[in-house]
């Protein structure tokens, strides 16, 4: 009888830490290839957040915010980094994708320009030539910023190039400044011996929601508990990432050994200036209504946006914590 009660016990115990060990395949599909802005999940899965949450998690560089909603909608990777314009923008023709944490609260789009003739308000860019890409959203928002100091637009030359030559052109000074991310192109410039200088978008005037985190309605519908564990991990590696930027890199480096290291620390330094806007302090991932109503308006105004839906139809902060 105390043989049985005993084999009973370990079977029961040996069911408990098998389950206790069971963890969640989960995708994480970033937007572009490994920087920055994408250190804090590697960092994360290192220091085993998202193990802790019941998480076995595959990080997969992107090909741009507009792919990874594409993959995410289609379920080809359970969560995905996107800017927000992508989101509402791909949610707003059909696809069913929602943003579950509204990470960088601030966009990095900006004016990069040389300090040796500074670009610093709107104003200066009128009779000025700027480097952008052909499709790039930065072209259409900068519209924003000129209405809302009062800059005409028309008296900016806009010079189409390749995304890889809008760095070159300014360092030849075929452009006068790029439109491009305080936290990629800046560094860029910076890292080829000029000396940059950024004017961002969202202190005159137009900001707009940067980088969410999204994943697909079926998930949400069939996994909200998923959804909860992944926020809850992901809004520990950036809050960790913040009071260790260092080793957060360290940690990004054993995935991709030959990172500029200095390059990636001040990327990530300037995306955690960016988590918050003057709406939204002090939680990693928790969206303001004002700051989603003010990238909606925006894209209705500058990019075409068709749609009528609050915004909470694209974004909840229902999974983040407390």
């Amino acid at each position: 009888m105390k043989l049985a009660r005993f084999a009973a016990l370990a079977l029961s115990a040996l069911l408990i830490g098998t389950a206790a060990h069971a963890q969640d395949k989960v995708s994480l599909r970033l937007n572009w290839y490994l920087g920055g802005l994408h250190v804090p999940f590697y960092y994360g899965k290192d220091r085993g957040f998202y193990a802790a949450e019941g998480i076995d998690l595959t990080i997969n560089e992107g090909r741009g915010s507009a792919n990874t909603v594409q993959v995410v909608a289609a379920g080809s990777d359970t969560f995905g980094l996107a800017d927000s314009s992508s989101v509402i923008l791909t949610a707003a023709k059909g696809a069913d994708v929602k943003s579950v944490m509204s990470l960088l609260n601030t966009t990095g789009f900006s004016v990069v320009s040389l300090a040796e003739a500074p670009i610093r308000t709107p104003k200066d860019l009128e009779g000025k030539k700027v480097a952008v890409s052909p499709g790039d959203p930065l072209g259409q928002l900068l519209q924003a910023v000129c209405k809302a100091n009062s800059v005409d637009c028309g008296k900016i030359g806009m010079v189409q190039v390749d995304p890889a030559a809008k760095v070159v052109t300014v360092l030849e000074k075929k452009t006068d400044a790029l439109l491009g991310g305080a936290d990629d192109q800046y560094f860029l410039i910076k890292y080829k011996g000029g000396n940059p200088v950024a004017m961002r978008y969202a202190d005159f005037g137009a900001n707009i929601v940067g980088m969410t985190i999204m994943t697909s309605g079926d998930t949400l519908k069939k996994n909200p508990d998923l959804v909860k564990r992944f926020v809850r991990a992901t809004a520990k590696s950036w809050a960790e990432a913040k009071k260790n930027p260092g080793g957060a890199v360290d940690a990004a480096m054993k995935a991709k050994p030959d990172l500029n290291r200095q390059s990636t620390l001040d990327q990530l330094m300037v995306d955690i200036d960016l988590l918050d806007s003057k709406n939204s302090k002090g939680r990693i991932g928790w969206g303001a209504q004002a700051d989603w109503d003010q990238t909606l308006a925006i894209l209705r105004n500058y990019r075409d946006l068709q749609t009528d839906k609050p915004w909470t139809a694209f974004h909840t902060n229902e999974f983040v914590p407390q």
